[in-house]
């Protein structure tokens, strides 16, 4: 194996690891609903709907929240991965801004879900700012190596 086929290779790993952040999150969402269920039992009217759900689930909001912000920028992410990927442009920085990233979200899921408002907010930033950098890195490199 080549060097650049390994270095190709090595976008996979940040990616595994923000697929395990999602399934972590995901499964932080059902460990903070269920205790919520066993500490204050459900009607059936707490249930019939989702804006009912919703209100019986407030408490543990959250984990929830988080969640869904975990499939609304991470998708630029994922979409840039195969491109980098299919065009052999996954180099060294792109790797490392990879693992700066999902290290971001990880800090920004922590602080979202234990309520720290300010720590989430420049998480957010700085995780926006990395995503971007790797998109202009991409275009710039895409650029110049097109003949």
């Amino acid at each position: 194996m080549g060097v650049m086929t390994m270095m190709t290779r090595a976008i996979l790993w940040p990616s595994f690891a923000l697929v395990a952040l999602i399934f972590l999150v995901s499964l932080t969402l059902v460990q903070a609903r269920f205790g919520h269920m066993r500490r204050q039992r459900p009607r059936a009217t707490d249930l019939v709907d989702s804006e009912a759900s919703r209100a019986y689930f407030r408490p543990v909001e959250r984990p929830a929240a988080n969640l869904a912000n975990l499939f609304e920028m991470p998708v630029l992410y994922f979409a840039l991965v195969p491109l980098l990927l299919i065009t052999g442009l996954a180099t060294l920085a792109q790797v490392s801004l990879a693992w700066v990233y999902v290290a971001l979200r990880a800090g920004h899921s922590i602080a979202h879900i234990d309520g720290r408002v300010r720590p989430r907010f420049l998480f957010f930033v700085a995780s926006h700012a990395v995503l971007a950098a790797m998109w202009v890195g991409f275009a710039i490199d895409t650029g110049f190596s097109a003949r």
